[in-house]
């Protein structure tokens, strides 16, 4: 079946939008060759902002399509077809698992287990942060694992100007643990999601095949880089901050409205409401809240969504692939795909599929976690946590590299590759 010219259209702008991520770097680079303020630098900084790439190569695909179509309502229509219901839950989700009772509870639990290791503090909380937190996502959501933790490293690591090779190890390390880190239950993970209800995936089928096998990769992945830069770690020296004590009661309110939004997690109009109150909430009770993170909210949703709009006309060359896979072709394709394209719509064209074998079921669910912190596009939290850590002193004005990225997930992907195919 031959592709429509809207499909070329969008394929064509969704390549320009992956070499877009890219070069971002390069663009912030370009932006100091002008005079601050100018508009020439302004622009190029505005485009050096990765979560904006995608919205934009979207907006371009709006324009296009009211061309071709010879009609904005089509285009319009377009859009209204399509399901930003995870773009919207990660907005929320980022801006309450980012507040200060959340983070201050998460980090108590992350000191808590630090301290039972026989390790310098630095190194222990390093070691519970990026081994058992990514877990966490199996029950708070990816999203919010991801949230918390990048401010908690962030707050306590990459504020201290790590080495570069430490930065993008610990980068690469978190991504590819969040992606995994989420498998432990059916309802956490965004590729997971897709698949759970048709496939009749439960969490103690999830737990029985996946979670397991993402506990180890975790813990090994997270000792090896560890191992690796421990002299660095331990240069930092105590870096456990006092935060501001916050009421228990608030706190719980907290944790009642983040279970809320998760339990409502495919009822944006649910959720949005529940938002409104607890930013009702904050407002009351400002002397023990930090500034919300609206703003990195807002641009991931915008991220996602643009990754949306785009991908969801990659269909007819995307699945096809996917349906002449099998085996391992179908692990090692997916997890290598999953660099270009968001897992979860991976996984979603895969349950299109009709007849696919469990254990081919298996191999895409399996190979597109697996794959899932090799760009920043290639699972739904990145972006969240790519919004948080590049304003640390470690990545500076020009931010992070996608290659670096790339580079610093290659060592945990492939423990990852190996617990998921080979054991």
């Amino acid at each position: 079946m031959q592709p429509t010219s809207l499909e070329i259209l969008a394929t064509i702008l969704f390549v320009l939008a992956v070499l877009h991520t890219f070069t971002v770097k390069r663009f912030a680079h370009w932006a100091h060759k002008y005079p601050k303020g100018s508009i020439p630098e302004n622009l190029l900084h505005f485009l050096a902002e990765t979560e904006v790439v995608f919205g934009l190569w979207a907006a371009v695909l709006f324009v296009g399509i009211a061309a071709l179509e010879g009609s904005v309502e089509k285009a319009v229509e377009y859009i209204e077809s399509l399901n930003y219901t995870e773009a919207k839950f990660v907005l929320v989700v980022m801006v309450i698992a980012a507040t200060r009772p959340i983070v201050a509870l998460g980090e108590k639990i992350l000191n808590a287990g630090a301290r039972l290791l026989p390790v310098p503090e630095s190194v222990g909380f390093y070691v519970t942060a990026l081994a058992i937190g990514p877990l966490l996502g199996s029950f708070i959501t990816e999203p919010a694992a991801m949230t918390l933790l990048a401010i908690l490293l962030k707050r306590r690591y990459f504020d201290h100007g790590l080495s570069t090779g430490l930065a993008y190890a610990t980068l690469g390390l978190l991504f590819v643990n969040i992606s995994i880190g989420g498998t432990l239950t059916h309802f956490a993970a965004p590729p997971v999601l897709m698949v759970a209800h048709k496939w009749h995936w439960d969490s103690i089928f999830m737990l029985t095949h996946f979670g397991w096998r993402a506990a180890i990769s975790t813990v090994v992945s997270t000792i090896i880089v560890t191992m690796i830069f421990r002299r660095e770690l331990l240069a930092i020296g105590d870096c456990e901050k006092q935060t501001q004590q916050v009421p228990g009661w608030l706190t719980v309110l907290h944790v009642m409205f983040l279970a809320s939004v998760v339990y409502f997690a495919h009822h944006p109009d649910v959720f949005f409401g529940i938002a409104m109150l607890f930013l009702g909430l904050t407002t009351a009770t400002r002397e023990y809240q930090d500034q919300l993170k609206l703003r990195e909210g807002l641009l991931v949703g915008f991220f996602l969504a643009g990754l949306v709009t785009l991908g969801s006309l990659q269909q007819y060359w995307l699945k096809p692939l996917i349906a002449s896979l099998d085996g391992a072709m179908l692990f090692f394709g997916a997890t290598a795909l999953t660099a270009i394209t968001d897992n979860a719509a991976l996984t979603y064209l895969g349950s299109l599929v009709e007849g696919i074998s469990d254990d081919l079921k298996y191999a895409l669910v399996a190979g597109a976690v697996t794959g899932g912190g090799l760009t920043v596009i290639a699972n739904a939290p990145n972006p969240a946590g790519v919004g948080i850590l590049q304003t640390s002193k470690t990545f500076g004005s020009v931010g992070i590299s996608p290659l670096g990225l790339l580079m610093g997930a290659l060592g945990p992907t492939a423990i990852a590759i190996v617990c998921f195919w080979f054991i």
